[in-house]
């Protein structure tokens, strides 16, 4: 059996619209369309586009640093959101995955504190996680490849 899971374009694009369509069909009509960078720039647009909002906004947080290693705790980057951009606001957090949870946890904290209603939607959901995210695509306990991470990068570092 593949230890890993591969995500690639075509199926990344069924996967963002029947993600969008669970938000949909839950009648949640998020104000704010909030992406966790890097992992959840692409669906966190595909996301807007699907459900008609304009209104994106971004967190980039350091967790992992590679395969399967990450920090000790994850590390929010600057610039962070304006605490009133989100106030009172219906916001949909997105990501890749949700994979122990903490990126998320950290992210949705914060939104807690300023909107009035916040929720999650990733790609994939690990069994092991510490966030239940309400709209996820698919569960997995495996590693995956997604389309924009797995090729190193084409400059050196």
């Amino acid at each position: 059996m593949d230890e890993r899971e591969t995500l690639d374009w075509q199926t990344f694009g069924d996967a963002s619209r029947g993600l969008a369509q669970a938000v949909a069909d839950d009648g949640f009509r998020p104000d704010v369309v909030l992406c966790v960078a890097r992992g959840g720039l692409l669906l966190a647009g595909a996301l807007g586009y699907a459900l008609d909002v304009k209104r994106l906004v971004m967190m980039n947080v350091l967790y992992y640093t590679g395969v399967d290693e990450r920090l000790d705790a994850p590390v929010v980057l600057r610039p962070t959101p304006d605490g009133e951009d989100l106030a009172g606001a219906r916001v949909l957090i997105v990501d890749d995955v949700s994979d122990t949870g903490a990126t998320l946890r950290v992210v949705r904290d914060f939104c807690a504190v300023h909107a009035a209603d916040v929720r999650c939607a990733v790609l994939y959901e690990k069994p092991q996680t510490v966030v239940r995210c309400e709209y996820v695509w698919r569960r997995t306990d495996r590693w995956i490849n997604f389309p924009w991470s797995s090729e190193p990068p084409v400059v050196a570092a």
